[in-house]
């Protein structure tokens, strides 16, 4: 009798050691990788491919050109040349030329180096009497039974013990065997309307691709499938979010707007009443409002907030507002204070400074429904706090907190409304890929007064005249901020290193003056001593961390000095900068830095030339790619595995455009042309984004 044929996922399900060429031993290592089956090997996509197709013969090089070869090593030499010093010449014979490789000091390659490999080398040519030389060649080594004919070959990533033909033969063997039993997920007419590949074709192609123009069309395919579903899945949310929950009504009617509006002490921008209607027509819906507010350094986002908040209250309901930092809490804490100076609204700060009574005095009027506002840091989300008639969420600085703690804050019955606030710009494509279940909106302008900020990048030996001029402001009743970058190591390093450069200000270009300190690791109630002191103005010059980076407002505070400041990114530098010229007077900012290569004088020069915060996050992005700026692993979503947000911005707009219209006509994709669909989305994402829900 015999037995049934597997299906297309029992194949795929193979596990690796079962594969040609794998075993037990190597499935090991396999495993390292996160590669336990045929279906992991197939999408184990190459990091970056050999060009074999611009090679050149030994007989074709020109003096000085930088030129790529492939040739075999025909012989190994190493001597020394002085006390500690060695060059190692590598021969290699490519056509029927002869070209010598050097390194200089450098004994530890010899090693790395057998008679008879296969390299592909690049670097400038000398030619020495009759011998062609490159020196410090950058080198590739190639298997010996790579194919002759493979014009770009893939590198993949590698563990110790495995190499990359060994890989290849293993991948070779999966593609060759599997490849073919994929279902397909999009239909014969969706794939001709989209010029898109199969799997089938795509999948041999991103592997062993034939030529650029087939390797293009092999990534396109299935970046497009990856960002879809991502898409898809945020689109299905948001969907879920408007249809399945439901949120208190709360109408801005004309007179309950103007009740609002007569509390502002000042006049709103354009920019802020445009995302004040945004808002309040999302919090007059019976669903629950997700919005993410964006807006650059002092732009206004606190009001649009407190409007908010204070719609909600006008409704009879509580309204939350957490941040990130005990200072950025108090800061609100402020801005609130002089906003309802003659408002009958009940409000409290809930943080880790409270006394033991305090906090539960704080938790039992808002059980007790005895608070409107309650302001605080993520102790506000903790067990023990409860709301009587929770309205509103407002969460400051969301891309500190994380895709996961967005819906923390529930209640039975009715979903609060949310609006998330960042003071960071977010690059476009990050934007849709991880606020993609957001509406949102953007304050592009500043409000009336807000002066520009001077911004300088000093040399060293500029140092002693920056401080003069430092000295010189804080003589004419001005006060500053020196920001030192956090050291590596354990806390305790990181405040002696703050504490060092102190000291040395303290004894040095600033002894004439009153400074303190605020850092990290300084209890609550110390901070706020210390802002306080600084914002009385007893304190003139407040050394800090990055601490002070989001919220801080001292419309005295017109100076800044940045220490070591290659140490920022680029979005980090501009949010510092943000703390000085928030008054009637312009601010000076100065960053002392000493980047070591060309991205880090790059970053430097657009801080100096450029006051556009949300052009600054797009150029750090540029620079700095996704990794640094995505945070996946802090928001909770899974890494891309071939998708590049950077060099992709295009294919992701076409199909969030896609995945927002399926969503649209198949919310919870239950039709059967989609059923595969939605089986990528709940295995990557339902968890993730609490997709349970769909279908």
């Amino acid at each position: 009798m015999t037995s049934p044929a597997k299906t297309s996922v029992e194949l795929l399900a193979t596990p690796v050691q079962y594969i040609k060429g794998v075993g037990p031993q190597r499935a090991e290592l396999l495993a390292r990788l996160g590669l336990a089956t045929a279906r992991d090997l197939l999408f184990f996509f190459p990091r970056d491919y050999q060009d074999l197709s611009d090679v050149r013969d030994c007989g074709q090089l020109e003096d000085g050109s930088l030129v790529r070869l492939r040739g075999s090593v025909l012989e190994i030499d190493q001597h020394a040349t002085g006390p500690g010093k060695t060059v190692l010449g590598v021969l290699l014979g490519c056509g029927a030329g002869r070209v010598r490789l050097l390194w200089f000091n450098q004994p530890y390659l010899l090693q790395r180096f057998q008679i008879g490999q296969e390299l592909l080398v690049t670097g400038k040519t000398r030619l020495n009497g009759c011998m062609w030389e490159i020196a410090h060649p950058q080198v590739q080594w190639l298997e010996t039974e790579e194919h002759e004919t493979a014009l770009l070959v893939p590198v993949y990533p590698l563990t110790e013990g495995l190499s990359q033909g060994q890989i290849r033969r293993i991948v070779r063997a999966v593609v060759e065997s599997y490849a073919g039993v994929l279902d397909e997920v999009f239909p014969e007419e969706y794939l001709a309307s989209h010029d898109l590949w199969t799997l089938g074709e795509a999948l041999p192609q991103i592997h062993f691709p034939a030529d650029r123009a087939s390797l293009a069309r092999a990534r396109r395919r299935l970046v497009y499938q990856e960002l879809l579903v991502l898409q898809l899945a945020l689109a299905v949310r948001h969907h879920a979010q408007r249809t399945l929950r439901r949120a208190p009504p709360l109408e801005a009617t004309a007179r309950i707007d103007a009740r609002i509006r007569r509390l502002f002490p000042f006049e709103l921008t354009p920019g802020q009443r445009q995302a004040i209607e945004e808002v309040a027509a999302d919090m007059a819906q019976p669903h629950p409002m997700n919005r993410l507010l964006q807006g650059d350094v002092g732009s206004g986002k606190t009001a649009v907030a407190v409007y908010a908040m204070l719609l909600a209250v006008a409704h009879g309901h509580q309204a939350v507002l957490m941040a990130p930092t005990e200072v950025l809490a108090r800061q609100h804490a402020l801005t609130l204070e002089g906003i309802l100076t003659s408002s009958k609204v009940r409000w409290a700060v809930l943080s880790g400074a409270l006394t033991r009574s305090q906090r539960r005095d704080v938790l039992a009027r808002a059980a007790a429904g005895e608070l409107d506002v309650v302001l605080g840091t993520q102790a506000v989300i903790q067990a023990e706090v409860e709301f009587a008639r929770l309205g509103l969420v407002v969460i400051d600085e969301q891309h500190k907190f994380g895709v996961r703690q967005r819906a923390t804050l529930k209640q039975a019955g009715l979903d609060p409304h949310y609006l998330v606030m960042t003071a960071t710009p977010i690059p476009r494509t990050v934007t849709m890929t991880l606020f993609g279940d957001l509406d949102i909106s953007v304050l592009r302008d500043s409000p009336p007064g807000r002066q520009a900020v001077n911004t300088y990048w000093a040399q060293p030996e500029q140092r002693e005249k920056w401080w003069e001029f430092f000295r010189g402001k804080l003589r004419e009743g001005r006060q500053g901020y020196v920001i030192t970058p956090l050291v590596d190591g354990p806390e305790e390093m990181q405040e002696a290193s703050l504490e060092q450069a102190f000291e040395s200000l303290v004894n040095g270009p600033l002894e004439a003056f009153r400074l303190d300190l605020i850092h990290g690791r300084m209890t609550a109630a110390a901070k706020e001593g210390a802002m306080a002191a600084f914002r009385r103005g007893d304190t003139q010059v407040l050394v800090a961390t990055t601490v002070v980076e989001v919220g801080v407002d001292v419309p005295n505070a017109t100076l800044m000095t940045i220490e070591a400041g290659e140490r920022f990114g680029l979005s980090q530098l501009h949010q510092l900068r943000g703390r000085v010229g928030r008054g009637n007077r312009p601010g000076f900012c100065c960053v002392f830095a000493e980047p070591a290569g060309d991205d880090g004088r790059r970053r430097l020069e657009a801080f100096v030339s450029i006051s556009d915060g949300f052009r600054l996050a797009e150029i750090d992005f540029e620079i700095r790619g996704p990794g640094d700026l995505l945070g996946t692993r802090q928001h909770g979503l899974p890494p891309l595995r071939i998708a590049d947000l950077a060099r992709d911005g295009d294919v992701l707009a076409e199909a969030r455009t896609d995945a927002q219209r399926l969503a649209a006509e198949d919310p919870g994709l239950c039709r059967a042309e989609h059923e595969r669909l939605k089986r990528m989305v709940l295995a990557r994402y339902g968890r993730v984004l609490e997709l349970g829900d769909v279908g």
